[in-house]
């Protein structure tokens, strides 16, 4: 969600702040705004803030250019408290214009705090939680910006990461964060802080993440990182492993389109590095076999797309190890009080590695004494760095807000799991291992294929976008599936659609297919086909459109549906992975056909790193 950008050096803060931005729009935001020191020239904080798109705020500034001040902090929000409002906007400062703060993150307390502000003559101009930050830094500032924002934070609830400015500070920024993320990046043109890695790759891809409750002073010669006494602590720098490219088009007319058709690179890098002499090594896990051997049942937490991924994941680890697996939101799981028995592995999977209830339920399973293993596509993340296991994908940076290349990778790495957990529990034979192994390293040339008859799903979608509800149907793993297809169409089309498993549409769910309904069908498990087809024969019959995702060679289907749209053939256990392509293909050519924004759907962020 909201994003930061903060900068000191020898450059135009103010260009820096808005193109930094600029690379963070993907998070999701409804209004923007940026705050410069002018330096030396009268120790004041100039802050501009508008509603809307970051068009606006370039514009309101003249591109930067009529902004001075080599210092500063920037922001784009998605509104929590308080509606989007150029006066809710950030930053805000405090009432003497002393501080400015930008923050990610909900402070809980934040009622309390305003009301004794308002007591100590404090006057407030939103309706934010954020504005109760810099008017208690102001409060506490006595001269060493450092204690004011260990005092600061003492009193503050909930999550955080800060950016601030003191006005009689020039040159300086300041950083801080708990449970949202926040990293520092050094460079020979100045300084940074950010939310996310995209916002600095312009000029550098040096860079470290702050843990919780660390604080960052940039200044233009350097970085100091301080703890939660005022001490001076060390941090080590990374290199980030991909470049500006890899966050940009590429020629392409939305990222959700080119993150797509980087899928079978994406899958062939998560897949091929754990591969060798037709064995899955998974070295780098960390995990022995006698601990594998150890896990009598596996609890899996999730959000969103990651939440899909692990429901596919439990039929396919039920399936091929024989170990039992609970899966959970990670919102519902955190608040339950689960019984967790001993035995239990833990996986969190997440692309950003900072989804905040997903690493809330880390921190609780640990807590419990559980082993944790985490699916993530961010190196050095929260909840990376915070699990004992950690898988990491090879999706490169996702900028689209609708997930393509980070949920097939991260099937990718649940079937691997599952394959490896298998084979070291003694549940498959040589031939079944290696039957398996085959069609995995298969994927990425079978999704290459299916990405070839593009053409054909942009047919479609035109013909039926206009459709206004939409049923996704399957049974077993093509459930799973459809629960990320519908989520896919309704996320960034705005059409109703509901995943349902098959078999369930006796029970209620039939009475709402009537004629102009449309039902996509997905029949990939052998076993069910006869099942699924009755169920497609049952809906076709209420005057449902009947679109129907099925195998190459099950041309039976066509009996039963008006259009079918087909894949490769590989083993029942791994179509997910292939299922999902044109789902994908068809959510992005109805939400084009109906003129929406694809990759900045409303009211949607990338990473939501509050509950």
């Amino acid at each position: 969600m909201c994003g930061i950008v903060g900068y000191t050096g020898a450059g135009h803060a103010a260009h820096i702040l808005l193109d930094g931005l600029e690379r963070l729009e993907y998070r999701g935001y409804d209004s923007a705004g940026i705050c410069v020191s002018d330096g030396e020239k009268s120790h004041m904080l100039k802050a501009l803030r508008v509603k809307g798109r970051l068009q606006a705020l370039r514009d309101a500034t003249d591109n930067g250019d009529s902004v001075d001040g080599e210092s500063g902090i920037g922001h784009t929000r998605w509104a929590t408290h308080g509606e989007p409002t150029v006066e809710n906007a950030h930053p805000h400062l405090s009432g003497g214009g002393k501080v400015a703060v930008v923050h990610n993150g909900i402070i809980e307390n934040y009622a309390d705090l305003r009301k004794t502000l308002e007591g100590r003559g404090y006057v407030f101009q939103s309706e934010t939680d954020t504005e109760t930050i810099a008017h208690l830094l102001d409060y506490y500032d006595k001269g060493d910006p450092i204690d004011a924002i260990v005092r600061t934070v003492m009193h503050l609830r909930g999550s955080f990461a800060l950016g601030i400015l003191f006005a009689d500070r020039p040159g300086e920024v300041y950083g801080i964060r708990r449970d949202s993320p926040l990293i520092a990046a050094t460079s020979e043109s100045g300084n940074f802080i950010a939310s996310d890695v995209p916002a600095i790759l312009e000029w550098t891809r040096n860079v470290t993440y702050l843990d919780n409750m660390e604080i960052v002073c940039l200044k233009k010669d350097g970085i100091s990182f301080y703890n939660m006494d005022g001490e001076k602590i060390e941090k080590e720098f990374t290199t980030v492993s991909w470049d500006i490219a890899a966050a940009e088009k590429g020629g392409y007319a939305h990222f959700m389109l080119k993150e797509i058709h980087e899928q079978p690179k994406a899958m062939a890098d998560t897949i091929h590095p754990h591969v060798r002499d037709g064995r899955i090594v998974l070295d780098e896990l960390g995990m022995t076999d006698e601990e594998i051997r150890a896990v009598r049942r596996i609890q899996m937490v999730a959000c969103g797309s990651a939440w899909h991924v692990c429901m596919t994941a439990k039929y396919v680890m039920e399936q091929l190890a024989g170990i039992p697996v609970d899966v959970d939101l990670a919102s519902e799981f955190r608040y339950r009080n689960p019984v967790l028995e001993e035995g239990t592995l833990l996986m969190v999977v997440s692309q950003s590695g900072e989804t905040a209830d997903s690493l809330a339920a880390l921190r609780y399973g640990k807590a419990q004494g559980m082993l944790s293993l985490a699916i993530v596509n961010v190196v050095g993340s929260s909840i990376a760095r915070e699990a004992d296991r950690v898988f990491y994908t090879a999706a490169g940076p996702e900028i689209a807000v609708a997930t393509t290349k980070a949920y097939s990778t991260q099937l990718a790495a649940c079937d691997m799991l599952a394959i490896h957990f298998a084979s070291v529990k003694g549940k498959l034979s040589e031939e079944e291992y290696h039957t398996l192994v085959d069609a995995l390293l298969k994927l990425p040339e079978q999704i290459s294929e299916i990405l070839r008859g593009e053409a054909r799903m942009q047919w479609l979608a035109g013909k039926y976008a206009n459709t206004r509800d939409a049923f996704f149907i399957g049974r077993g793993l093509d459930y799973a599936s459809v629960l990320e297809g519908a989520l896919k169409l309704k996320e960034i089309s705005y059409i109703h659609a509901e995943a349902y498993a098959a078999g369930e549409l006796k029970h209620g769910t039939i009475s709402l297919i009537e004629k102009g309904s449309m039902v996509l069908a997905v029949a990939t498990q052998s076993e069910l086909l006869e099942k699924e087809v009755s169920n497609i024969v049952e809906v076709h019959a209420r005057g449902a459109t009947l679109l129907a995702l099925t195998f190459e060679g099950n041309y039976n289907m066509e009996d039963q549906a008006d259009f079918t749209i087909y894949i490769p053939k590989t083993e029942d256990v791994l179509y997910p992975s292939l299922v999902v392509i044109p789902l994908q293909l068809l959510a992005y050519y109805v939400s084009l056909s109906r003129g929406i924004d694809v990759d900045k759907p409303r009211n949607l962020a990338k990473s939501v790193t509050v509950e």
